[in-house]
């Protein structure tokens, strides 16, 4: 599969956009992105949730995370309109999926919502992004085909670990202070497995569990799906798409030496 490295973002944004009401919780918002296995919600004004073209603003499982975990307050007691991205930032939908790439990376941000006119259409995400790049017959990704181990080149080496102890809010706030989205959890000095935030808001926050008394080990992935370094770009952006993850750790003889995530793959866009 091949696509043009000059496709507008209307070819690959997403239509079907989920949303909720500003007024709802946040663990109800975190219950309802890990039902639908998606990592954002649009958030309608109060009472018109009915009126799709009526959107407001936009909440992330980055934002419950920052915005909500980090922040010691209580998911029940607070509602999406309170930590919502709002105001939105947005892309016309015939603009190139480089300007996209550009925008999001400027912005650090994930997901991006795309206008036709005055009205909010789609969003696109740092995920659609990689699936363009990486199979566009030209471009940053193909460049790396003449690299030596270029999976070496994309991952960070710099592993922040946690042990399985540690509590939830814990985890969250290393995370937010690192503004990263994975750690790798140990126990005894050894990794033991991955918690990601995905994990901390599906498995912790949407169970409306006590995020100051569940401990990491309770919700981190402990079977690895990790791939070797001398795996290509397009291995991996494969195994993340079908086992659907955003954070991939590297081993080089069956030790982690790096993990890479779909925002480095972003980066080198």
């Amino acid at each position: 599969m091949t696509v043009d490295f000059k496709e507008t973002i209307g070819h690959y944004m997403q239509r079907d956009l989920e949303g909720v009401s500003e007024d709802t919780s946040v663990v109800n918002a975190a219950s309802l992105l890990a039902a639908r296995r998606i990592g954002s919600l649009v958030v309608h004004p109060a009472g018109q949730e009915s009126h799709p073209s009526k959107i407001i603003g936009l909440v992330s499982e980055t934002d419950l995370l920052r915005r909500v975990m980090a922040k010691d307050l209580t998911a029940a007691g607070t509602n999406v309109g309170q930590i919502m991205a709002s105001p939105l930032l947005s892309i016309p939908s015939d603009r190139m999926m480089l300007d996209a790439s550009h925008f999001m990376e400027k912005h650090g941000i994930r997901h991006l919502c795309v206008t036709e006119g005055e009205a909010i259409v789609g969003l696109i995400s740092v995920r659609d992004l990689v699936k363009h790049f990486v199979y566009a017959e030209k471009g940053p990704i193909r460049d790396l085909d003449d690299v030596y181990r270029p999976l070496s080149v994309l991952m960070r080496r710099d592993i922040e670990t946690i042990d399985r102890e540690a509590t939830l809010i814990a985890a969250a706030k290393r995370m937010a202070d690192k503004r990263i989205g994975a750690l790798m959890v140990t126990q005894a000095g050894e990794v033991v497995g991955i918690v990601t935030e995905r994990d901390l808001i599906h498995k912790g926050m949407a169970q409306n569990q006590d995020l100051t008394q569940a401990r990491v080990g309770s919700v981190m992935t402990q079977t690895l799906i990790d791939i070797d370094i001398n795996r290509t770009v397009h291995a991996a952006s494969d195994l993340m798409a079908e086992k659907n993850i955003r954070h991939l750790p590297i081993t080089e003889n069956h030790a982690i030496v790096g993990i890479l995530s779909v925002r480095d793959l972003m980066r080198m866009i």
